[in-house]
């Protein structure tokens, strides 16, 4: 008998949980508990309506996720947070969550992960946040054209669009970063510079990443933000599955961002 407890406490020391500092609302570990053994596990970027309905299509009482019950900060339970909160208690469904902890995870991260699926080989850390790295950086010799058509071919799946800041002929990738989801901002721009990157990878930015691109002559690849952070979940959820001898799946639920 497999227990929702020992499964969150296994998944706590993997992934370093207790001591990866987070965003307060990430609330990273086991969110909800359930009741029953754990018969099942299914994994999803987003805790939703359609990625609670997936699980129980599945015959999944774990559902692990990425962006947690509590994402937006506490609020009355009701509307949708209602519904989420009485969908998984009435079919008896526990939800553990995991952000920066899986994000940078040395085998099951996204970021590790999305490096191998564009058949890039990691040495060094990027995107240090409060004493940690999240992302990971390296370096290559490819065209840089021919990267952006290697992160089309992988978001192709997952209801995405690669975008990419202007890509002057016959430029090539020598220096590289990743940061999946919410990769391009103030502060990774900065380690950019500092690390003389020339290609970044990440799932989105805002608007002005763009231009400081275009006029510092990087490229920044964006790949999509729930894209990029498919892979960590899966993965975790795989392994919880082969470790305990239980079925797992992934639960497809597009944003379209």
């Amino acid at each position: 008998m497999t227990t929702i407890h020992e499964i969150s406490g296994y998944a706590d020391d993997l992934l370093e949980t207790e001591t990866t500092p987070d965003y307060p609302s990430a609330l990273n570990g086991l969110q909800l508990e359930n009741r029953s053994e754990i018969a099942g596990i299914a994994a999803a970027v987003d805790l939703s309506t359609r990625a609670i309905n997936g699980a129980i299509s599945h015959k999944a009482n774990l559902l692990v996720v990425h962006h947690g019950m509590f994402w937006d900060g506490p609020n009355p339970l009701r509307g949708p947070s209602y519904r989420r909160l009485r969908l998984l208690i009435e079919n008896d469904i526990a939800v553990y969550s995991s952000h920066l902890p899986l994000d940078r995870h040395p085998t099951l991260g996204n970021n590790v992960l999305l490096a191998k699926q564009l058949g890039l080989t990691p040495n060094a850390p990027f995107a240090g946040f409060e004493g940690i790295f999240i992302g990971v950086s390296g370096e290559c010799e490819i065209e840089t054209i021919s990267l952006v058509e290697r992160a089309r071919k992988f978001v192709k799946d997952y209801g995405s669009e690669v975008r990419a800041t202007p890509i002057g002929r016959g430029r090539q990738t020598k220096r590289w970063a990743i940061c999946t989801g919410a990769g391009a901002s103030t502060e990774t721009l900065k380690e950019v510079r500092e690390m003389k990157i020339d290609t970044l990878i990440v799932g989105e930015g805002p608007h002005w990443t763009a231009v400081y691109a275009e006029e510092t002559e990087l490229t920044i690849i964006y790949a999509g933000h729930y894209a990029t952070e498919t892979l960590g979940v899966r993965a975790l959820a795989e392994h919880l599955g082969k470790r305990y001898g239980i079925p797992s799946s992934f639960v497809s639920a597009p944003t379209g961002l």
